[in-house]
């Protein structure tokens, strides 16, 4: 990814890592959490495509699985966000702009309820049940409405933002400036063709030149 795109990345999962471990965590609401985190791992993919919501997805679920009140493995949510990242960019808008509200809240819906599910089959793995005694039924619908009904606020939003990164015409020219110009220049040739013809013509007057003072010479000869 760019610089422009890695930095914006960066604040953003860290802004919402630390709303949602701050504010939506302590809201003690019945069944799963809000996760803030997936909606902007979601909407960054939704731009950038698959490769770097794959990457933006493990770097922001490592980051959760480090920072308190983590209780879990390590690389778990990673593992979820990377998987969630990865697909949600197979489905990217073109243009990374939204024509349909449609497509976006399946993708919403499919992420709550995958990444739950995922993160439940890796913790059973790892010898963690606590999904179990809490209910996999509660935990799959609360997730699922509950970043249903966040979706809109944040989804749209992040994904105004993270064009701009992708349109920006700075890190356009910077990018592939000279190479545009170089091959400008030699698509068009108009310098070498332009001074090519130049000197061609000039040659071709000498020439002539010459030749008329030749014949002028040859008649007064005789």
């Amino acid at each position: 990814m760019r610089l422009n795109r890695t930095l914006l990345s960066i604040v953003l999962v860290v802004v919402a890592l630390v709303v949602q471990v701050s504010v939506l965590a302590r809201l003690q609401l019945p069944g799963a959490v809000p996760d803030l985190l997936l909606l902007v791992v979601l909407a960054l993919a939704f731009v950038y495509g698959h490769v770097s919501g794959a990457l933006i997805g493990f770097g922001a679920g490592l980051l959760a699985d480090l920072v308190p009140p983590a209780d879990h493995a390590a690389g778990r949510y990673a593992l979820v966000l990377c998987v969630i990242g990865y697909f949600a960019g197979l489905v990217k808008p073109e243009n990374g702009q939204l024509k349909s509200a449609f497509v976006p809240m399946v993708a919403v819906v499919a992420a709550a309820i995958g990444s739950t599910l995922l993160y439940a089959l890796v913790g059973a793995l790892v010898g963690d049940t606590a999904a179990r005694h809490v209910g996999l039924g509660s935990l799959l619908f609360t997730a699922a409405v509950y970043d249903l009904l966040l979706a809109p606020f944040v989804v749209p939003l992040i994904m105004a933002i993270a064009r701009r990164t992708v349109n920006d015409p700075l890190a356009d020219s910077s990018g592939g400036g000279g190479g545009d110009v170089a091959a400008g220049w030699l698509a068009s040739g108009t310098g070498l063709r332009v001074g090519s013809q130049h000197g061609g013509l000039r040659v071709k007057v000498a020439r002539n030149r010459a030749a008329r003072a030749g014949r002028i010479k040859g008649v007064k000869r005789l």
